[in-house]
């Protein structure tokens, strides 16, 4: 009976420390920017947390002239992050099975900057966190806000059989 009750413990106690390893995952190397808000370091696909940013072939509107606001949002992502490691803490993975992390330039909160800095919004349906940082944007008409645009995950559901 004792062995039995010491085999369950031991197994138990594998259970818990596999789990709290693959709960948290750290990442960390020169990023691959894919889009405004999806990076990858050593063949690892990562969605940034908390914000959503235009997609590739999205346009916003300033001063009445259509300008690619998604590829912009991306070329500054690869300016902010060039020549400097990155570190990216996920702990779980979205449908498209790319991990969901908040990431970092040094100790600088990727995601904050890009939302600061009119690059991405802040995504509400999955955080509160960077609604400030949106703020500041819009009332300093920064990157996106320059303009109008539509907010990339409407943009999304209206061109996804496109």
């Amino acid at each position: 009976m004792k062995f039995k009750t010491l085999y369950t413990f031991i197994i138990t106690l594998f259970v818990i420390s596999t789990i709290s390893k693959v709960s948290s995952e750290e990442i960390k190397g020169f990023a691959n920017i894919i889009d405004g808000d999806t990076i990858k370091i050593s063949k690892i696909k990562i969605r940034l947390s908390g914000i959503d940013a235009p997609e590739l072939k999205q346009f916003c509107i300033k001063e009445d002239t259509k300008w690619p606001c998604g590829l912009e949002s991306k070329k500054a992502l690869i300016e902010y992050t060039k020549n400097n490691i990155i570190s990216c803490t996920s702990n779980k993975k979205d449908r498209y099975n790319r991990l969901i992390a908040k990431c970092y330039k040094e100790k600088q909160d990727i995601q904050k900057w890009l939302v600061k800095n009119g690059w991405a919004i802040a995504y509400r349906k999955y955080s509160l966190e960077y609604i400030n940082d949106e703020n500041f944007a819009q009332n300093n008409n920064l990157g996106i806000w320059k303009g109008k645009f539509i907010k990339p995950y409407k943009w999304r559901k209206i061109n996804k059989n496109k």
